[in-house]
């Protein structure tokens, strides 16, 4: 039985060495060796493949496009052609090679987010918008295409190496939940409860001012605590989520409760004895790091743990600055990989991966682990039903379920009060926990 693969490659860059390093060891779970000496390749008694220009020998071989040999970003007019039922990137013309495109070029070009060094227009938050990507151009923002295009590898090795031994992957789910909010009355001081109550008169509001007496006055409980009903979700489907919390000051974008507020450090201390803590970085935490070195520090004193996860408040993701100010403060887990307004799969993978920094052409070990559904991204922003959103989120459960990927859902709190606009979505979020929970 063979368990290792042997390639050629002309020159080992460090893009050559992610990608190979990627799809081997982290995506096919072989171990790979990469050599740019010919006579040694060309005499070793194993099973071969060939990156190049050309082929070199009768062994497998993949045509390159040169994208993994440069150094340089550059402004590529990126070319498709038809590829079992999808769309594949960076067509190459020559019979000999195992397949009609440079696959390893195309699994790089998606999972470094290239296109997203190259200039672009923002949205209001500085995001780059899922309508700009290459993967909703081409339709496939809906497919993992490196997990999908890794099995396509793994099946014209096997055709040439039939005893090569592929351990057998398996589908994992991970719940996490963004906590932007805790409670949407109680906690919140008098001046921003006495606020609260002017807006809702102002608005004509007379049930929401009821509501908020009977929380602040009557000890009902807030529609935006439901932590207790996550716990039992835990329970009942054996769930090891993540939370992340902004732990930020109070501002336009970042109106969670007081970090000093008792309820609300108790809270989170509760939490942390049977879930893992992220930070969720306040809005300007890109643009000023040093508010995300305090936030960190703030939130690891409430749980006398290390912080080492992380997701971006409102998605602001802004490569390579957000990952970088993360590394600089000893982050070694990010989950902020995925779109506000579109479902699916940003990187074109469904697995976590190292963050390469594009710019200074390194590897670093900032794990990246993309998401694939947010709740706000269903009812904000494509305006579905339930009933469409429940039938959505089973298709990209099962494109997950189909590569043995990981489907990393966000959900926050306030969807599973079951109340106002997030009237019916408690159970969205109880369909997708029945079927994304693991077998």
């Amino acid at each position: 039985m063979m368990e290792e693969l042997l390639v050629f490659v002309p020159k080992k860059t460090s893009r050559i060495q992610y990608v190979f390093r990627l799809v081997f060891k982290e995506l096919l779970k072989i171990k790979c060796t990469l050599t740019s000496d010919l006579d040694k390749f060309l005499s070793a008694d194993a099973a071969k493949i060939v990156y190049a220009d050309k082929a070199y020998s009768d062994d497998i071989f993949f045509k390159s496009s040169g994208l993994l040999f440069q150094k340089s970003i550059e402004n590529i007019d990126i070319e498709h052609i038809d590829f079992e039922d999808n769309k594949a990137i960076f067509p190459v013309h020559d019979k000999n090679s195992a397949l009609p495109f440079d696959v390893f070029s195309a699994i790089f070009f998606l999972v470094s987010r290239y296109e997203e060094y190259q200039p672009y227009v923002p949205d209001m938050h500085g995001r780059f918008t899922a309508h700009l990507s290459l993967s909703a151009e081409l339709n496939f923002l809906d497919k993992p295409m490196a997990n999908i295009w890794a099995i396509s590898i793994k099946k014209i090795i096997l055709e040439k190496y039939a005893d090569m031994h592929f351990p057998t992957l398996v589908y994992r789910f991970r719940p996490t939940y963004d906590v932007d909010s805790a409670f949407t009355f109680s906690q919140k001081g008098l001046v921003r409860s006495i606020g609260g109550y002017l807006r809702s008169v102002k608005e004509f509001k007379w049930s929401e001012i009821v509501q908020r007496s009977r929380v602040l006055f009557s000890g009902f409980k807030d529609p935006f605590d439901t932590f207790d009903l996550q716990i039992e979700y835990q329970k009942r489907y054996n769930l090891k989520p993540i939370y992340f919390f902004l732990f930020g000051h109070y501002g336009h974008y970042d109106k969670n409760i007081n970090t000093r507020n008792r309820i609300f450090r108790f809270l989170i201390k509760k939490i942390s004895d049977y879930a893992q803590i992220g930070i969720h970085p306040s809005y300007y935490t890109n643009e000023h790091p040093e508010l995300l070195h305090k936030e960190i520090k703030n939130l690891e004193r409430v749980i006398n743990k290390d912080i080492t996860q992380s997701r971006q408040h409102f998605l602001r993701l802004n490569l390579p600055v957000t990952y970088r100010n993360l590394i600089e403060q000893d982050i070694t887990d990010d989950y902020s990989m995925g779109y506000a307004a579109l479902p699916g799969f940003r990187a074109g993978i469904c697995s976590s991966h190292n963050f390469y920094d594009l710019d200074i052409e390194v590897e670093t070990k900032l794990r990246v682990h993309p998401f694939m559904v947010m709740d706000g991204t269903l009812k904000d922003y494509m305006n579905l039903t339930p009933a469409d959103a429940v039938e959505l989120i089973k298709k990209l459960i099962e494109e997950v379920r189909k590569v043995n990927g990981t489907f990393t859902s966000l959900w926050h709190n306030e969807p599973l009060s079951d109340e106002k606009r997030w009237k019916g979505w408690r159970k969205v979020y109880e369909e997708l926990l029945i079927h994304a929970a693991e077998d």
